[in-house]
C-alpha cells in the first residue's frame, strides 16, 4: 500500500506544470506584460523622441540634417582623438596566383597597434580602387583573408564570411582586411587562452562605456586610420576607397561610412536593420551599443548619412540576428534619403535564401560599377 501511494504521489507531481517562477500561481491577477522586460522596453522605445530622425523634404534640408546628425553621432560614440603617426611596417609578403598578400601593422593611436592583410591584385593597372574589409565576430582578419584555424592557406572559401577580402582581390580591388579591436591578435590574454574564436569584446567594450566612449567609436577610428594608410600606398587610388563588412563588420561599415567622407562606396552585409527589432530586442554583443542613440535616431538614419555615395545592403531571409522584415523596412527608409538626394540609382540591395552570412552576388558587381574596377 505504501509503495502504491508513493507511486501515485510521484505520478501526480510529474503531471504538474513545470515551475516557471514566483508568479506562476497568480496568473490572471495581473496584466500579462506587466513583468515582461522586453514588452516594457518596447513601450519605452515608442516614447523615444529620435529628435534627428530623417524628415527632410528637399536637398538643402537633407544636407543640413546630415551635418547635425554627424556631429551628434560623433559625440555619442565618444569622439575621435587627434591623429598621431601611423608608424606602418610590412612584416611579410607572400605571392598567390591572383594577388600579393602583405601582412601590415600600423598604429591607430599612440601605443595601439592594428593588424591588416593588404591584398594587391596582380597584372592590373595601378592605382587601383581599394576596399577596406572588416570581418564580423569570429577569428578576426584571418577569417576573410583565406587563412584557416591552423594558420594555413584555405583551400575553399568559407564558411559564413567566405573570405570576402580574397574575393575582392580576385575581382581586381586592392583589399585591406583589418583586424577589429577585440579579435585575433587584438585580444586580452584571457580571451587568447580560451581559443582563436573567442573575442575580448565584452571587457573592452565595457571599459569603453566606463570611459564615456564606445567600441563602435574605437573601431570606426581604426577605419579612418586605415584610410590614412591606404592614402600612402601608390597602388591605391585615394578617390576610390570603399568599405565593406558583415555582421559586426557591417556595424562598422555603416557607422564608418556615415562618418568618414573619404569612403566613396559601401557594402553592408548582415547588419542593416532597426535597433528596435535587432540590437534592442535580441541578445547581442555589448560592442553594438551606443548610449542614448535612440533619443536621436534609428539605425536607418545612420545609414542615411552615407547618401548620396553608393550603398549596397544585403541580408539573408533566415538571419535570426537581424530579422529580414526589419531589413526590408530599414532599407526602404534609407531609400527615402537617397530619393531626396536624387541618388536612387546609387543604392541597391539583395535578399538571399540563407541565414546570417555573406553573399556578394550582387554587391560585388555594384561596387565594381561605382568604384570603376
Amino acid at each position: 500500500m505504501a509503495a502504491a501511494a508513493l507511486t501515485t504521489a510521484k505520478r501526480a507531481r510529474a503531471q504538474q506544470p513545470a515551475y516557471r517562477g514566483a508568479l506562476q500561481k497568480f496568473e490572471g491577477r495581473y496584466p500579462p506584460d506587466s513583468f515582461d522586460s522586453l514588452a516594457w522596453t518596447r513601450k519605452r522605445y515608442e516614447e523615444m523622441p529620435r529628435q534627428l530622425g530623417f524628415r527632410a523634404r528637399n536637398l538643402r534640408e537633407a544636407q543640413a540634417w546630415q551635418r547635425k546628425l554627424r556631429a551628434k553621432l560623433t559625440e555619442l560614440l565618444g569622439g575621435f582623438p587627434r591623429r598621431t603617426p601611423l608608424r606602418p611596417e610590412i612584416l611579410e609578403q607572400r605571392e598567390f596566383p591572383a594577388y600579393v598578400r602583405e601582412t601590415v601593422i600600423f598604429e591607430s593611436r599612440r601605443g595601439l597597434g592594428v593588424l591588416g592583410y593588404f591584398l594587391i591584385p596582380k597584372n592590373r593597372p595601378q592605382p587601383r580602387p581599394a576596399l577596406i574589409c572588416v570581418p564580423g565576430h569570429g577569428r578576426g582578419a584571418d577569417d576573410i583573408a583565406g587563412i584557416d584555424e591552423k594558420g594555413q592557406d584555405r583551400t575553399e572559401k568559407g564558411p559564413y564570411q567566405f573570405d570576402f577580402a580574397v574575393q575582392a582581390a580576385e575581382r581586381g580591388f586592392a583589399a585591406f582586411a583589418i583586424e577589429p579591436l577585440g579579435f585575433g591578435c587584438r585580444r586580452d590574454p584571457a580571451s587568447r587562452r580560451r581559443g582563436l574564436g573567442q573575442s575580448s569584446c565584452q571587457p573592452a567594450a565595457g571599459a569603453a562605456l566606463l570611459m564615456g566612449e564606445t567600441m563602435i567609436g574605437w573601431r570606426v577610428y581604426d577605419v579612418m586610420r586605415a584610410v590614412d594608410y591606404l592614402e600612402t600606398r601608390t597602388e591605391v587610388d585615394p578617390r576610390r576607397i570603399g568599405l565593406m563588412g558583415i555582421s559586426g563588420g557591417g556595424t562598422i561599415t555603416t557607422f564608418g561610412t556615415a562618418l568618414e567622407p573619404r569612403i566613396s562606396a559601401a557594402l553592408i552585409s548582415g547588419y542593416l536593420n532597426t535597433f528596435r527589432d535587432s540590437i534592442f530586442s535580441l541578445s547581442h554583443c555589448i560592442d553594438n551599443y551606443v548610449p542614448g542613440i535612440l533619443h536621436w535616431c534609428e539605425m536607418y538614419d545612420v545609414a542615411g548619412l552615407i547618401a548620396p555615395r553608393p550603398l549596397f545592403c544585403e541580408s539573408g531571409t533566415k538571419d535570426d540576428i537581424f530579422p529580414i522584415d526589419a531589413f526590408r523596412f530599414a532599407f526602404g527608409e534609407v531609400q527615402k534619403v537617397y530619393r531626396v538626394f536624387g541618388a536612387e540609382d546609387r543604392i541597391g540591395h539583395e535578399i538571399f535564401e540563407a541565414g546570417h552570412q555573406f553573399s556578394g552576388k550582387l554587391g560585388f558587381p555594384f561596387l565594381e560599377k561605382h568604384l570603376g574596377v
